[in-house]
C-alpha cells in the first residue's frame, strides 16, 4: 500500500499541489475510475489543512475496490478521520456531504455517467486513473478524453498517470497543453512518469508554478508523429474492448506516419522504460 501511495502522490497530487486552484475557494473535481480511492484520499488529505472546500463527483463502474478499501483497517490508518467517514459514505451511500463540501459517486460505465454531470459544472482538476488502454480502452478514446477536455476550467487541469502518444495526441487535438510529469525516487530512468493537461487560459500566460511538471522534451514531441499516436476511436462511445483496439490496429496499418521503431532508432541513448506503457491497476 506504500507503494501505491507513493505512486498515487507522484502522478496525482504532487503536481497541482503549486497550482492557483488551491487559492481558490471551491474546488470543483471530477475523479474517473475511483478505484481503492487512494486520488481522491490524498487530495482530501491535502485539503484537510487548508481551508479550502471541495465540490467532489466520482465515476466507477465496479464497486468491489470500495468496498476493499474501507474494510482493511491498514489502508484506513493511511487516513485522517474525516478522510475515512468520506471513504465510507461513499461506499455505503455512493455520496459524502461534511464541513469541507461535497460529494458524488455515479456508478457504471463511464461513458455514460459523464454524461450526468451537472452541465452547471466544470472542473479545477480531473483525475483520469482508467486501467490501461490496452485493458480498457473505452475510457482513452479520443471521444471520451474530448468529453472530459470540455469539461475542464480555464486554467484547470486533467491528470493522469499515461505518457502514451495516443492519449497525448487526442488531449492536444482536444485543445488542451501537454506537460509531462518528471520521474522520481525509483522511477528516475525513465523519461515520464504521466502527464498534465491544462485548459489554456485566453491571454498571456504566467510560468508554471508546477514545479514537478516540464514542456515535453523534443523526443516526446516527436513521439507524438509516430503510428503510436494513433488514437483509440469509440465514436458513439459504445464500442467493446476489442473493436476499439482492431480498429485501431487497421489504422495504425494504413498510417503513412513513422514507425515507433524509427524513432527509437533516432533515440538510441534513451532509457529502456521509454515505450512503455506505466500500467495502473487500481
Amino acid at each position: 500500500m506504500s507503494g501505491a501511495l507513493t505512486e498515487t502522490r507522484q502522478k496525482f497530487l504532487d503536481p497541482t499541489i503549486n497550482k492557483g486552484l488551491y487559492r481558490k475557494g471551491a474546488i470543483h473535481v471530477l475523479d474517473v475510475c475511483v478505484g481503492m480511492g487512494y486520488n481522491t484520499a490524498c487530495l482530501m488529505q491535502a485539503l484537510n489543512k487548508t481551508n479550502k472546500n471541495i465540490i467532489w463527483w466520482g465515476l466507477e463502474i465496479d464497486q468491489r475496490p470500495i468496498s476493499i478499501s474501507v474494510n482493511n483497517n491498514k489502508f484506513l490508518s493511511l487516513w485522517s478521520k474525516e478522510v475515512q467517514g468520506v471513504l465510507k459514505s461513499l461506499e455505503r451511500n455512493s455520496s459524502w456531504i461534511n464541513n469541507k463540501g461535497s460529494g458524488t459517486l455515479l456508478w457504471g460505465d463511464a461513458r455514460q455517467t459523464v454524461k450526468l454531470l451537472p452541465e452547471n459544472i466544470d472542473f479545477d482538476l480531473i483525475f483520469h486513473d482508467a486501467f490501461s488502454p490496452c485493458k480498457c480502452p473505452m475510457l482513452w478514446s479520443e471521444e471520451f478524453l474530448y468529453v472530459l477536455a470540455e469539461r475542464i476550467k480555464p486554467g484547470g487541469q486533467l491528470q493522469t498517470y499515461s505518457s502514451a502518444a495516443a492519449i497525448r495526441a487526442s488531449l492536444q487535438r482536444a485543445g488542451l497543453e501537454i506537460n509531462s510529469i518528471k520521474p522520481g525516487g525509483s522511477d528516475t530512468q525513465k523519461w515520464s512518469v504521466g502527464t498534465t493537461a491544462k485548459a489554456i487560459k485566453k491571454g498571456p500566460q504566467k510560468p508554471s508554478e508546477d514545479y514537478l511538471i516540464r514542456n515535453l522534451s523534443l523526443m516526446e514531441r516527436e513521439h507524438l508523429l509516430t503510428k503510436a499516436a494513433v488514437p483509440y476511436r469509440d465514436p458513439l462511445m459504445n464500442r467493446n474492448i476489442q473493436q476499439i483496439l482492431s480498429y485501431r490496429k487497421e489504422e495504425q496499418r494504413k498510417s503513412k506516419l513513422e514507425t515507433t521503431s524509427q524513432w527509437k532508432m533516432r533515440w538510441q541513448n534513451m532509457p529502456e522504460s521509454i515505450t512503455s506503457e506505466p500500467q495502473r491497476n487500481n
